[in-house]
């Protein structure tokens, strides 16, 4: 192939962005942190300070538990997401041809054999996780093994291998993981003020707090709504060049486009939900199982790219 994949050069980007990601979702949680201990301090003082330290030790609190959070995805986010999606992992005998063609693709990639493990739905779809890489899985769906010829397995498994190789696969984990803490933490807030405004309703002792500690609570019901969408839309900027890089290494490592642009054809039609798949660990998969995204999709909400332009690109390379 012309195009010669920079393995190291795409760890070093994916540990940089791990860590720009790490920053920017720290910051969202510290900001809900902070208006959250703003309005209790504003509460309990019956006044509106201009400088809340109350804010500042919240914010403090879910900053750390942020950085907490992530660590542990680091360390435990591939178990936690083979746990939700159900993975059962597979010895050679459980799936010959599965196994041979991972074993061939890991020589092709140079890393080291991943585990193989297979989700029990008839959907077609596939995933690696892992965020060391010594210690990947590659995931697909029985539908998948039922419905793909040996070359469109292959070209599957190339594609989840180099996910693995350049460590897409820490990035989207952390991505995974995070963004669920930040979307828990805003829906805890927003349920706990409205049981707050039903507890008040029947209390007039509510109309004395002023103006101010209304603005507050205005602005944290804001926060809590935007905090998780701006979480999401960092998912969604999981770089959809991520999946065009590893559609053309899977070439690279198959020298054969063929396999991969007729596994997509198919998987653009049985890539449906199944149990265990959730909108955290979406972008996990080869192609979306819970959305459809085509050329007219908006770029801040996709995330992968159109399979007709990936399959487009493919054919390319093989021009």
């Amino acid at each position: 192939m012309a195009n010669v994949t920079d393995f190291v050069g795409a760890q070093k980007t994916n540990r940089r962005n791990t860590m720009v990601l790490l920053v920017i979702l720290t910051a969202l949680a510290a900001l809900v942190g902070y208006v959250i201990g703003w309005l209790l301090e504003s509460e309990a003082s019956n006044a509106v300070p201009l400088f809340s330290k109350g804010g500042v030790a919240v914010a403090g609190l879910l900053a750390m538990v942020s950085v907490g959070w992530s660590g542990l995805s680091l360390a435990f986010g591939d178990k936690m997401v083979l746990t939700m999606a159900n993975a059962k992992e597979i010895d050679k005998a459980d799936a010959p041809q599965l196994y041979n063609v991972v074993e061939e693709m890991a020589i092709a990639a140079g890393v080291p054999m991943p585990r193989v493990m297979v989700l029990e739905t008839d959907a077609l779809n596939a995933f690696a996780t892992g965020t060391k890489p010594g210690k990947g899985t590659i995931a697909v769906t029985r539908g998948l093994l039922n419905s793909l010829n040996r070359d469109e397995l292959q070209g599957v498994v190339a594609h989840e291998m180099a996910h693995l190789a350049n460590l897409d696969t820490r990035y989207m984990v952390v991505v995974g993981v995070t963004v669920g803490l930040i979307a828990l933490i805003c829906d805890m807030v927003l349920r706990s003020m409205a049981w707050g405004r039903g507890n008040r309703s029947s209390s007039s002792s509510s109309d004395k707090k002023g103006g101010g500690a209304a603005i507050l609570i205005i602005l944290l019901i804001v926060v809590a709504i935007l905090a998780p969408i701006a979480a999401k839309f960092v998912q969604m900027a999981v770089s959809r060049q991520r999946e065009y890089l590893a559609d053309a290494t899977s070439v690279q490592f198959t020298r054969n486009p063929n396999g991969l642009i007729a596994a997509l054809g198919k998987l653009a039609e049985k890539a449906e939900p199944f149990p265990g798949v959730s909108r955290a660990t979406q972008h996990l998969f080869i192609v979306n199982p819970v959305q459809t995204f085509t050329s007219k999709s908006s770029a801040l909400l996709a995330t992968h790219p159109d399979i007709a332009d990936r399959i487009a690109r493919l054919r390319n390379l093989g021009a």
